[in-house]
């Protein structure tokens, strides 16, 4: 029987993001069908262009809000991360373009290594404060991920995954998305943002079943889009 394919677009920045794939991983450890689904990420960037800024000055920027809406804003994605058995630090985060991490991303799908250099890079930005715009570092988290180091360097280096990568974000466009995470399960159930797991599990039952063709929206929850996250 074939493989249910579950597709995943987010961004490494996008602290919702990393929620939802736990979230969505919770829901296929009890699915019984697990050891045939498929999960390829996509890339979403969600700042394309912006060199690296303070993620509270993003808030500014974006949201119109001061110190305050920030603090706030990160204690309760910290909070709700907690309650999913994540630690996240976000007070002194920065976020910005995230090109070059998604190539490295790229580069780790391309050898069956694409969902572990993304946690990789989810846990380096938003529990060890580590930067994911520096290239050394990138190169260090590639090689514990078990990526080829000269092989990243050339990725690095040059423009390999580009078009790749925007082709990613125009069909998430396409499917009507405006943020991430997004999910679509068996290319008929999607699901925007960090969803409880029962969503998640709901959407890999109505898939397997082959429910009808037509495209659902199971529930939506936070996202990050390019206006931000809430």
């Amino acid at each position: 029987m074939s493989a249910l394919i579950v597709e995943i677009w987010s961004d490494v920045v996008c602290p919702w993001c990393w929620i939802g794939l736990t979230r969505f991983e919770k829901a296929l450890e009890r699915f019984a069908h697990h050891a045939q689904v498929e999960t390829k990420h996509h890339s979403y960037r969600l700042m394309p262009g912006q060199p690296p800024l303070p993620v509270a000055e993003m808030v500014r920027r974006k949201m119109g809000g001061g110190p305050a809406e920030a603090a706030r804003m990160f204690a309760h994605v910290e909070a709700t991360a907690a309650a999913d058995g994540l630690t996240y630090h976000l007070a002194d985060s920065v976020t910005g373009d995230t090109l070059d991490a998604h190539r490295l991303i790229k580069l780790g799908s391309s050898e069956g290594l694409g969902i572990a250099m993304l946690k990789r890079l989810y846990r380096a930005y938003l529990t060890e404060q580590m930067s994911v715009f520096d290239h050394d570092i990138l190169l260090h988290l590639a090689a514990e991920t078990g990526l080829d180091p000269a092989r990243a360097q050339k990725v690095l280096n040059g423009d390999e995954f580009h078009a790749e990568i925007e082709a990613d974000q125009r069909a998430l466009n396409a499917l009507g998305g405006n943020g991430v995470p997004f999910f679509l399960i068996g290319g008929k159930y999607a699901i925007s943002g960090a969803q409880p797991v029962a969503a998640f599990a709901q959407a890999l039952d109505r898939a397997w079943a082959e429910r009808p063709l037509q495209p659902l929206i199971v529930a939506e929850g936070p996202v990050c889009g390019l206006d931000g996250c809430p």
